[in-house]
């Protein structure tokens, strides 16, 4: 039995206690084989990523949420496997059948309404399992009021947020006694390097600005990341449609919130950090197969193109200019023929690791301020229905390592066009966010429960 305590603004202790720790596993058996990583996966480093629903009354049992994940662990038996080391020393799964550490805790006499789901630090991360061994983890933490948090952690080599969506929406299927979505595919062919490689000046220039062996570039900043504070915001719908508009014709609101974004970083970024280097993670399925082929695919296929702006420069340029500048380095990695380079270069560098150069501050290096945005627009709080209801709330969680900051936007679970946005930044970069008068708005209490 574990206790975890955390003590909220104003005085009130949360404190969640672990009774219960079991493995969960596929409920058909499976023979034990290997399964590569891509060249995709390979890019990225052993991160963990974390998701979380939060259910009123009655919210899903434990009993309930086990029988359904041994269902939905037969066609997803990825994520109860384990990753191991190849005879190169690469990551790739070992596809054991092993199960998924499910814990069931109690968070005692509090309420779920009580939660500050806002300030992250002090309650939410007690509600994601740390996972210890495997793929993925769950934790169940049951509240007084009947409600709950379903917490969920998984290993980021082995699939994106697009990819745990699909395992997710597979799970409150099975939950619910639905049929599955259409099976996932994990065929690693569709992401196989072409042999030969074509010689693509253009596309390696782009590969080699955007990526580099890990030997040759310095490690993250740690004491950055360790100061970085994690929050929940929510925007308005009409002040998502307000920063489009501004914006500029053509533009998304994606795009949009990014340069809003990236003009706060110019605000934030202390006197040693003369510029401010924005990273977009971008999704390649639609990119390599327009047709759909890539619909189902589960693991990585991302890239992370970013812009580089002197920080008082960036902060005189109107919205529309910014919006402009991102809409063009983003459409630049945005094309199948980037996605296919990227997995040709990864080859020929393979064992050794790769990173992305956004992490890192791009071209500006250790004096820019860095942030990374992550579209969570797919995100299915609105579908998360385990056979009791939809989740009041829902969000990601990620408080990675890395020394640049990290924001991920996401539709709110209460279906109305706002938006949630998880925060991973510095404490400036928080202090800035929450000083603007418009967009960045508190998640209060009355807006996630009513």
């Amino acid at each position: 039995m574990v206790n975890k305590t955390t003590k909220e603004h104003g005085g009130h202790e949360v404190t969640v206690t672990s009774s219960i720790t079991t493995t969960v596993a596929p409920a058909l058996p499976l023979q034990e084989h290997r399964l590569p990583l891509s060249n995709l996966d390979l890019l990225l480093p052993p991160l963990d990523v974390s998701v979380f629903f939060c259910y009123l009354h009655p919210a899903p049992t434990a009993a309930a949420l086990k029988e359904a994940l041994a269902k939905a662990l037969v066609a997803y038996y990825p994520l109860a496997g384990e990753v191991a080391a190849n005879g190169d020393g690469e990551p790739e799964l070992l596809c054991s059948g092993h199960g998924v550490d499910f814990t069931e805790a109690s968070a005692g006499g509090t309420e779920l309404r009580e939660l500050r789901l806002g300030v992250v630090d002090e309650g939410v991360e007690k509600m994601v399992p740390a996972k210890k061994a495997g793929v993925m983890a769950v934790q169940v933490t049951k509240f007084r009021c009947g409600g709950a948090v379903v917490g969920c952690t998984f290993d980021h080599r082995v699939c994106d947020a697009y990819s745990f969506n699909m395992f997710l929406l597979a799970w409150a299927a099975a939950a619910r006694g639905s049929t599955a979505p259409t099976a996932p595919s994990f065929r690693r062919s569709i992401v196989a390097p072409r042999d030969p490689p074509p010689r693509a000046p253009s596309t390696e220039t782009l590969i080699d600005r955007l990526f580099s062996p890990r030997s040759a570039a310095p490690p993250p900043p740690a004491a950055a990341a360790a100061c970085a504070v994690n929050r929940i915001y929510r925007i308005a719908a009409a002040d998502i449609a307000t920063l489009k508009a501004s914006a500029g014709p053509g533009r998304t609101k994606m795009e949009a919130f990014t340069a809003h974004l990236w003009q706060l970083c110019s605000r934030a970024a202390s006197p040693l950090q003369r510029s401010c280097c924005m990273g977009v993670v971008v999704d390649g399925r639609t990119r390599m197969f327009p047709d759909g082929a890539m619909k189902a695919y589960f693991g990585n296929v991302l890239t992370i193109p970013y812009g580089v702006i002197g920080s008082d420069d960036l902060g005189r340029m109107a919205l529309a200019d910014v919006a402009e500048d991102v809409h063009r380095w983003v459409a630049e990695a945005a094309t199948g023929e980037h996605f296919r380079g990227l997995v040709d270069w990864v080859e020929a560098l393979r064992p050794k690791p790769a990173a992305a150069r956004a992490y890192l501050g791009g071209t500006g290096g250790n004096e820019a301020m860095a942030c990374i945005v992550s579209s969570g627009m797919s995100f299915p709080a609105g579908k998360a229905d385990f056979g009791t209801g939809l989740p009041a709330f829902a969000s990601y969680h990620f408080p990675w390592p890395a020394g640049a900051g990290y924001v991920m936007p996401m539709p709110s679970a209460r279906g109305d066009g706002d938006w949630v946005v998880y925060v991973h930044v510095a404490p400036e970069m928080a202090k800035v966010m929450e000083e603007e008068p418009t967009v960045f708005q508190a998640l209060g209490s009355n807006y996630v429960f009513g």
